[in-house]
C-alpha cells in the first residue's frame, strides 16, 4: 500500500509544482487564478496521500517524503514532470491527466481501504472541476483560431506518448487491488468525444514512454526536485 500511496502523492505533487509555474504568468488574471487554484488542489491531494503513507511507515512524515527523497525514489507519472510549455501544452496535459484521475478516484472511493477511499471521494470533487476547466480550454483552443489549433496539435504530439503509462499497472497497484488498465477504455471514449468537438485527431502513436511509476524519470524531474527541495536540504528541520 505504501508504494501506491507514494505514487498517487508524487504524481499530484509534481503536477502541482509544474502548474504553480504559471502563477503570475497566466494569459489573463482569471485563468492565472484558476491554474494556481488547481495547483493548490493537487498539492492538497498530495498531502493527504503523504500523510497516510507516513502513518503506515511509522518513522517519517509528509515533509520528509516530499523533500528528502531522490529522483529514483519518486513514482510519479512521467507526463507530470514534463516542462509546462505554452498554455496549450498546460491545459491539454491537465485534461489528459484529469480525465484519467477522475475515473481513478471514482473507482478508488469504493476501495476496501477506508482511508484511501475517503481521500479519493474528497479529491473527486476537486478533480471534477479540474476536468471541466481543462476540457473547456481544449475545445476552445482546438476549435479556435489557426494558431491555437496549431499549438494544440503540437502539444498533442508531445504529450500523447506519455499517456499510456497511466494504464500500465505497476506491481504495487495490482497488490492493492487496483487495475488501472480497466480505465483505459472509458478514458479513450471520453477522448474521442472531446477531441471530435475540439477538431483534434486521435494520435496513432505505436510507441509510448514508461518508467515513472518505477523510478525511471526524464531529466526534468531532477531540476524540479533541485528547486523544490533546496530549502529543506540546505536547512534541515527548519520551520517557519
Amino acid at each position: 500500500m505504501n508504494d501506491y500511496l507514494l505514487h498517487l502523492a508524487d504524481t499530484s505533487l509534481i503536477l502541482s509544482h509544474r502548474n504553480s509555474e504559471w502563477c503570475g504568468h497566466g494569459p489573463v488574471l482569471e485563468q492565472d487564478i484558476a491554474i494556481t487554484n488547481i495547483a493548490l488542489d493537487l498539492l492538497g491531494q498530495a498531502r493527504y496521500f503523504y500523510q497516510y503513507a507516513a502513518r503506515l511507515t511509522g518513522n517519517t512524515d509528509e515533509d520528509k517524503l516530499a523533500f528528502l527523497r531522490h529522483e529514483r525514489e519518486f513514482k510519479n507519472l512521467l507526463i507530470t514532470e514534463l516542462p509546462k510549455g505554452d498554455w496549450a501544452h498546460t491545459v491539454l496535459r491537465q485534461y489528459l491527466f484529469s480525465q484519467f484521475q477522475f475515473f481513478q478516484f471514482e473507482k478508488l472511493q469504493h476501495h476496501s481501504d477506508k482511508e484511501l477511499a475517503a481521500i479519493a471521494a474528497k479529491s473527486l470533487k476537486e478533480t471534477a472541476y479540474h476536468l471541466r476547466w481543462s476540457r473547456e480550454w481544449v475545445i476552445r483552443l482546438g476549435d479556435g483560431t489557426e494558431e491555437s489549433h496549431r499549438r494544440m496539435l503540437a502539444a498533442l504530439d508531445t504529450l500523447w506518448p506519455y499517456t499510456h503509462e497511466m494504464f500500465r499497472p505497476a506491481d504495487y497497484e495490482l497488490a492493492c487491488e487496483v487495475n488501472v488498465a480497466e480505465l483505459e477504455q472509458p478514458w479513450k471514449e471520453a477522448m474521442a468525444y472531446v477531441f471530435q468537438e475540439a477538431n483534434l485527431p486521435i494520435p496513432q502513436h505505436t510507441w509510448f514512454q514508461y518508467g515513472g511509476k518505477t523510478g525511471y524519470h526524464t531529466e526534468y524531474l531532477g531540476y524540479i526536485l533541485a528547486e523544490m527541495q533546496y530549502m529543506q536540504r540546505a536547512y534541515p528541520g527548519a520551520t517557519w
